[in-house]
């Protein structure tokens, strides 16, 4: 392809809206033109990346012994309300009618899709296990799309869908995903980790992340260097943190006046003690019915264990007026007398003397021993607080350490949660109904474009590796009036793309200067410069993007150095 006919723009200027490198460089690249916040177009450059990733994920699909198919965007909703999921998805997704006032909705996602087919289509024990996979748009209407790709409106998806007859066999069909998404990565050129990872909306009981280390992520990553344990901040374990008040306190419960102290910060401060001494109080609405829940003033709730361990499908923080008629005072509330279950985070067990609100505006109850009081009904203990850096690992003990992290595939472990509530089942081998065991699978194929240049850069712009790159080598004319070099740039041109290589020639009739800042930013994996000064030193200048390591290469010999070094990247 010659630069001149190829509509690639590259813009000089960070583009003002754009926050991290990659959507940054992207867009200078012209690789992507937006349209509005979270709509973008791809230009020919952006197209190539996208179906190079697509091209790997098919190959190890494929390999994985999947099977392709294509399911309609639009879908009608009755699917969404079969599976219990309508209500959950809430406002996140696309809803709008047809002529005839039926419900539809623009696909997040598709198991409901993929197991009415299914059920349509599968009767046997002997059609299973059967794994699907398609890749295609998907919508989610976004409360904040950011970060170019990362966040956006529409964006394309992988998604496999696998149907077993038991668990042991769901577990094998999740490995071989769990693997195909390893070598799709690496692939990449991507360092991406396996991570325990939240169901959230999709639902089950296991999943795994597969996240991408960035500075921009927005995903916190917990893990230990010793036993190698990793987990999201919405999954990550911890031990119970030592507690320093452990014994019951010696002196009787009080309710003392703490005017004014609405946070627990304000609390300590007024009652001279740590704020760990302090319990958080706080009230949620848990699929309609309030609770609350429990932890140590220095910790923070994290909302996705609360609701597993309520098994919850709707959970949100209650309003102050719902607070105030179950549990009194915004700002004062606390466990003693509430007529609501209790639930408390598990480094509340050890803690003996600590002070809770009183359900009273201006007036906390000291000296309180949550395990022993009897006015104190604790529904149940669990892991409810989220994870910091420095706390211990749940597995050895050892401090656990944060990272940011991008989310490029997910993999879940859904059991019966679509199969059971839509009704599919097959005939066994002794003709009796089986309800099948499913799992489904997803990567981000948009967004894992845009965390290859994320985790690919630098200063001149984006380094592609040769696997995606979207063309793997820049041929650089220096002087295209140069009858000379004009013949050389087309001999290698021809030769390159007769053996399979991506070539970009830039023909254009600018400086040398730009040529070499334009090459660098959109990142192709080779540069091969032809200048009548080149050639009269004996050949063409071939400079690799990544390591800056440059060749002098005859121009009979261009082609095949240009393969060897290919096949090193």
């Amino acid at each position: 392809m010659r630069w001149s006919k190829s509509l690639i723009c590259t813009l000089r200027e960070d583009p003002k809206d754009a926050e991290i490198v990659s959507h940054k460089l992207m867009m200078r690249a012209g690789l992507l033109v937006k349209l509005e916040g979270g709509l973008y177009s791809y230009s020919p450059l952006g197209v190539r990346v996208l179906h190079k990733v697509e091209r790997i994920v098919r190959e190890e699909m494929d390999r994985a012994g999947a099977c392709e198919v294509l399911f309609t965007a639009l879908q009608p909703i009755s699917l969404w309300e079969e599976s219990g999921r309508a209500g959950i998805m809430g406002k996140s997704m696309f809803r709008l009618k047809d002529r005839n006032e039926s419900t539809m909705v623009l696909g997040p996602t598709h198991e409901e899709v993929a197991t009415d087919y299914m059920r349509t289509l599968v009767s046997s024990y002997r059609q299973l296990p059967a794994t699907i996979y398609q890749i295609q748009t998907k919508f989610r209407d976004e409360i904040r799309p950011r970060f170019g790709l990362m966040r956006c409106k529409e964006f394309v998806m992988k998604d496999a869908y696998s149907f077993d007859l038991t668990s042991e066999d769901a577990d094998v069909s999740y490995q071989k995903m769990y693997d195909a998404y390893l070598r799709i990565f690496r692939r990449c050129g991507l360092d991406a980790h396996p991570v325990e990872a939240d169901t959230g909306a999709i639902g089950g009981n296991h999943s795994h992340e597969f996240m991408v280390l960035a500075p921009s992520g927005e995903d916190g990553i917990l893990h230990c260097p010793q036993c190698h344990y990793a987990a999201n901040q919405e999954r990550a374990e911890r031990q119970a943190p030592p507690c320093d008040w452990s014994k019951p306190s010696a002196e009787p419960r009080a309710k003392v006046a703490t005017p004014g102290a609405h946070t627990v910060d304000e609390a300590a401060a007024a009652l001279g003690i740590p704020s760990d001494q302090v319990v958080k109080s706080l009230v949620y609405v848990a699929d309609g019915k309030p609770v609350m829940v429990l932890v140590r003033g220095n910790a923070d709730l994290c909302e996705p264990k609360l609701r597993r361990l309520l098994g919850a499908s709707e959970l949100e923080m209650a309003d102050p007026e719902t607070t105030a008629k179950v549990a009194g005072p915004f700002g004062s509330i606390g466990p003693i007398g509430v007529s609501i279950p209790v639930y408390a985070d598990h480094a509340l067990q050890e803690a003996r003397d600590v002070a809770v609100g009183a359900g009273e505006d201006g007036f906390h109850v000291v000296h309180c021993n949550l395990m022993e009081d009897a006015d104190v009904k604790i529904a149940a203990w669990g892991d409810l607080a989220s994870v910091v850096a420095g706390d211990r690992c749940p597995r050895c003990g050892a401090p656990l350490q944060l990272e940011r992290g991008i989310e490029v595939g997910h993999v879940f472990k859904l059991g019966l949660k679509y199969t059971k509530s839509m009704k599919f089942t097959v005939l066994d081998s002794n003709g009796q109904s089986v309800t099948p065991v499913m799992g489904c699978y997803g990567i981000g194929v948009s967004r894992t474009v845009q965390a290859i240049a994320e985790q690919n850069n630098d200063k001149d712009g984006i380094v592609w590796p040769a696997s995606v790159s979207p063309f793997q080598v820049a041929l650089l004319s220096l002087d295209p009036a140069n009858e000379a070099v004009s013949s050389a740039v087309d001999a290698l041109e021809n030769a390159l793309e007769a053996s399979g290589t991506d070539v970009l020639v830039d023909d254009r009739a600018e400086r040398p200067g730009i040529k070499f800042k334009d090459a660098d930013l959109v990142g192709c994996t080779l540069r091969v410069t032809v200048g009548a000064r080149s050639l009269e030193k004996g050949g063409v200048e071939i400079r690799v993007r990544k390591t800056g390591e440059t060749f002098l290469v005859p121009v009979s010999e261009a082609p095949a150095k240009i393969r060897e070094l290919l096949a090193g990247l």
